[in-house]
């Protein structure tokens, strides 16, 4: 997907503006939070998480499990058309990258080493997401 592909276009300026130093590094670098060290990694309430950048709804709760690889891990996108899948060929591997649909944001990569039924892992930078409780007003 080019950028201009995406529903919502800012300027890099626009996107300092908004994001934090990590979470522009994470969603606009790609960028990669230090595992253990994200907010969801052990987060476990039932929600919604949605895109920090531009709030489309990409996880549900119902789909996060504990890979035990230190970043939050989910099998399943709440929207298939949330997420985009990319060919991330950096650091001399082949990698799936994900991103928002919305948006453009990295948000991780996906590996087909999940333990459910989908066996898939979408392993998930906390700082490219943002919680909702359900039944919560945020």
């Amino acid at each position: 997907m080019a950028d201009d592909d995406f529903k919502v276009r800012k300027t890099e300026d626009e996107w300092r503006e908004q994001l934090t130093p990590e979470q522009y590094y994470v969603c606009r670098q790609k960028g990669t939070e230090r595992p253990g060290s994200g907010q969801y990694d052990q987060f476990f309430k039932a929600g919604t998480y949605h895109c920090v950048a531009c709030g489309e709804p990409l996880f549900s709760s119902t789909s996060k499990f504990d890979a035990g690889c230190g970043w939050p891990s989910f099998d399943a996108p709440v929207v298939v058309e949330n997420i985009t899948e990319n060919r991330d060929t950096s650091h001399g591997m082949i990698r799936t990258e994900v991103v928002c649909s919305g948006c453009g944001a990295h948000l991780g990569h996906l590996f087909p080493d999940g333990p459910t039924e989908t066996g898939m892992r979408y392993c998930i930078n906390s700082v490219s997401i943002d919680f909702d409780a359900e039944g919560v007003e945020q």
